[in-house]
């Protein structure tokens, strides 16, 4: 058991275990039994290179024996100010790396990592490697290891906040191994699901609800794509006839817009999952009609809870919420600011606690303070409402609300308000410094044709019955927004752009 991990309380454990959520089976479990079974299926396809479940089983255990006692950490989009803080954090010995990725050099990157994190001892290049170690060249005879305690540690993921450094999120092999399979089975994931991974792996969403790891326990084919641009991903959802796959918002925006004018045949796509930040309305409804497939729209939080709307859910659940518990013992409670439950169908604060939400961040006392209740539950920072149904709306986060001259502004609601404006393709609301008010209301938006101007958006926002005190004081048009490396929109760099613009 890794030291700095926060375990469940022994009688929690316990009941998670009599109920049936945690199996005693680790995460290899899922790749060996595929292999049993089925050794001659596509497991894994990347490029012009296709992998039987038997050759990934093999590899696997090769490349597990060559990396024996060996540490592996991280995601592509970080570079060294996160990086050297996760290697430290974590007390990794080895960093695995790319050669080259999307034009960053990641082994100028390893130099001042191992400058900076003296425990790393070794790095490892899927490339050329130069002055480290090649990544192909670790590989041995498999031997008999012993296999982990299906109650350890499996994976550190990682946070996803826009400010501070990123926490680790320590997850074990029962907990995540329920969180993939439980999922997959929701998700009507089967044999002949071919799952197109568009989003990075390393992430939450895609690794494990059900993605990449979901869609091998069930014996499906995974399909690797370099981006999720529809250059690279529309000929091979046609190509490799992609069952399913997904995205977050300001991808699914963009693959509709392509949908419009690509050759690429799509209609092997059956599902669409959306999520990462809150699919809005106006968008949801382009999902069927445009790509031709099921949208299911996905809430969720690398620290556990995953919420989803199911295939007979109404429409108008589908469309407007972001699902229900996966666990019928997911454990929710919705909170003011002074920790009381909200009344039925109020907003407020989303605390989660249940057999796959974690206890604790990896070795971090302080955050577990204010992340945490003494009783265990995850405060999410998000504001959602229940419906009577137990789905959940997903209002915003804690601190997405704008307070205007007393008044507060619930971003969501004026961007989802704004995307049905016929000019705009995509919206974001920030609160700005405003020596009267405290903050005023900004409109960023990236505009599709000519570009609204602030009277003709105040004007469709009156019209759609916005209070006064909501519409923009500004309105700021942009190319693109800034993005946390999920695709989310970083709010706190937008917010900097908009206050630079001001005094430019």
């Amino acid at each position: 058991m890794l030291d700095g991990f926060t375990a469940w309380p022994p009688e929690f454990a316990d009941r998670y275990r009599a109920l049936g959520y945690w199996r005693g089976r680790t995460l290899g479990s899922l790749l060996r039994e595929r292999a049993l079974a089925t050794p001659e299926h596509t497991a894994v396809v990347d490029g012009r290179h296709r992998w039987t479940y038997l050759e990934v089983d093999d590899r696997a255990d090769r490349l597990a024996t060559g990396l024996h006692r060996r540490g592996m950490l991280a995601l592509p989009a970080h570079r060294e100010t996160e990086l050297v803080h996760l290697a430290r954090l974590s007390g990794a010995r080895t960093y695995i790396a790319p050669d080259v990725h999307l034009g960053h050099d990641h082994r100028a990157l390893a130099r001042t990592l191992l400058a900076e994190a003296p425990q790393l001892r070794e790095v490892l290049v899927a490339g050329e490697p130069q002055e480290f170690t090649a990544l192909a060249g670790v590989d041995a005879d498999p031997l008999p290891l012993a296999g982990p305690d299906p109650s350890d540690v499996a994976l550190l993921l990682l946070s996803g906040g826009t400010t501070g450094a990123p926490k680790l999120i320590p997850r074990t092999h029962d907990d995540y191994l329920y969180n993939a399979t439980a999922s997959a089975q929701l998700c009507g994931f089967d044999a002949s699901t071919r799952y197109l991974a568009a989003l990075p792996v390393a992430h939450n969403f895609p690794l494990a609800c059900p993605g990449l790891l979901g869609t091998l326990g069930v014996g499906g084919t995974v399909v690797l794509t370099p981006t999720p641009s529809p250059d690279d991903a529309f000929p091979l959802i046609e190509r490799e006839r992609v069952t399913a796959t997904a995205l977050v918002p300001p991808l699914a925006l963009l693959w509709l817009e392509a949908a419009g004018w690509t050759r690429a045949d799509l209609s092997s796509l059956e599902l669409l999952q959306v999520g990462g930040a809150r699919l809005k309305p106006e968008t949801a409804k382009r999902v069927g009609p445009e790509l031709g497939c099921a949208l299911q729209q996905v809430f969720g939080m690398a620290e556990g809870l995953l919420n989803y709307t199911r295939p007979d859910d109404p429409e108008d659940l589908l469309l407007e919420t972001q699902g229900r518990p996966l666990a019928e013992h997911d454990e929710l409670r919705i909170v003011g600011p002074d920790d009381r439950e909200v009344a039925p169908g109020g907003t407020g604060e989303l605390l989660v606690r249940g057999p796959y939400t974690i206890r604790g961040y990896y070795r971090a006392p302080e955050a577990d303070r204010g992340a945490f209740t003494p009783d265990g539950f995850y405060r999410s920072g998000d504001l959602v409402r229940r419906l009577p149904s137990g789905h959940l709306v997903v209002e915003g986060r804690v601190k997405d609300v704008i307070n205007r001259g007393g008044d507060k502004v619930p971003v969501e609601e004026v961007e989802n308000l704004l995307l049905a404006h016929p000019a705009v393709h995509d919206a974001a609301l920030v609160g700005v410094p405003d020596d009267v008010l405290g903050e005023r209301n900004c409109a960023c938006v990236i505009a599709q044709g000519a570009a609204p101007t602030r009277a003709e958006l105040n004007a469709h926002l009156t019209g759609r019955g916005l209070a006064a005190f909501k519409l923009p004081d500004r309105v700021v048009v942009l190319d693109a927004f800034p993005r946390t490396a999920l695709g989310k929109v970083n709010r706190r760099e937008l917010a900097a752009l908009v206050r630079e613009s001001e005094h430019g």
